[in-house]
């Protein structure tokens, strides 16, 4: 929402925000300066942390420095998840697919858990509501999104599966507008439909018929995936809980959760000493370290951009593959690739960036 008036459009402007309410101060050519309050309405809010833009070209250079730290955030995390379909795929000739999701989630937790409750990260005196939706971040993330996914994987290959993480944008797009209340620009959704488009235009050529029953499963873990950035966006924008804490409890709940589902369904598995290094090394850095990233992402990205980025993930997948295991890579999918990253990059365009004094009412 413009805070300038008609006529008012080449006025330099400062614009700070905190929870609850905005305030602006115009500057004007004549030295005076008013000051106006935005407060929080249902389509706009605040991001839950203190900001800053300034006017002009100043303004653009600030802003975009401080959507550059959590764009590089998802972009590293992307590359990270590249390579988790190539390393589970590797495991899953030794354990069953739920035995590896629980290890790999579970072990982060065991980590992650007890250095937050040593430093009191997390409040005895979290509201119920959140408590709720750090549980239903836990379930759908990791018991039932990892869970289908990695089931999937015993029947389709890992590019396939990855497939399905190009998908994602498209349901967690509606759960934004319709529980965020955060409204997409229309340069937004072009760069998602953009990025879709070429996820699909990179495995069209070499992606082989899918069995129904894997559809089914891939179906359900779109559809899972798309709860935690959603939810997690809304806490992180809020302040509910820490960075860690919206990590750590979330895995322990679904971790916990499937490794109990694991143990009564798959037994306890005789896993040989270097497929213990692929797990431990996916519970590290493909756990650990990639999902505190992502959230930390969060306090400053909205669910669908961080998300539509992790459309690259498919593409490091293809691109490990064809380093580690020799699988080739033909032209149009390399054109391919450049179609998902100009979509990934339109998606990160807000209004503020693209004319003074246009952004304000962007979060």
């Amino acid at each position: 929402m413009p805070l300038t008036g008609p006529g008012e459009a080449d006025d330099d402007f400062a614009f700070s925000c905190s929870p609850g309410v905005a305030h602006a101060v115009i500057h004007r050519a004549g030295g005076a300066e008013t000051s106006a309050h935005a407060h929080r309405s249902p389509l706009r809010r605040t991001s839950g942390y203190d900001c800053a833009m300034t006017g002009g070209k100043g303004g653009l250079r600030e802003a975009v420095r401080a959507r550059a730290l959590p764009i590089g955030e998802v972009f590293l995390v992307a590359g990270i998840w590249g390579s988790s379909f190539v390393g589970v795929k590797v495991v899953l000739g030794y354990a069953g697919p739920l035995t590896v999701a629980a290890l790999r989630y579970s072990m982060a937790a065991a980590i992650l858990l007890p250095w937050v409750l040593g430093r009191g990260g997390i409040s005895p005196r979290l509201p119920l509501r959140t408590w709720i939706r750090l549980a239903a971040i836990g379930v759908s993330q990791y018991a039932v999104g990892n869970g289908a996914l990695f089931l999937a994987l015993r029947a389709i290959s890992s590019t396939g599966a990855s497939l399905a993480i190009s998908l994602v944008p498209i349901p967690v797009l509606l759960l934004e507008v319709a529980y965020l209340k955060e409204r997409p620009s229309r340069i937004h959704l072009l760069g998602i439909l953009v990025a879709v488009f070429g996820s699909f235009l990179f495995f069209s050529s070499g992606l082989e018929p899918i069995p129904g029953g894997a559809i089914c499963l891939l179906a359900l873990a779109t559809v899972s995936f798309a709860v935690m950035p959603v939810l997690g966006r809304d806490l992180a924008r809020a302040r509910a809980v820490s960075n860690t804490a919206l990590t750590a409890i979330p895995l322990t709940l679904g971790g916990g959760l499937l490794l109990v589902i694991a143990a009564v369904t798959e037994g306890v598995p005789d896993i040989p000493l270097p497929m213990w290094g692929i797990i431990v090394g996916l519970a590290l850095v493909n756990t650990l370290a990639a999902y505190l990233l992502f959230h930390h992402a969060l306090h400053r990205l909205r669910a669908g951009e961080a998300n539509v980025l992790l459309n690259l993930t498919p593409v490091a997948t293809a691109l490990i593959a064809w380093g580690a295991l020799g699988d080739r890579l033909a032209c149009s999918q390399v054109a391919a690739m450049a179609v998902v990253i100009l979509g990934a990059s339109l998606a990160q365009l807000r209004r503020g960036l693209q004319g003074r004094g246009s952004g304000v009412g962007s979060t």
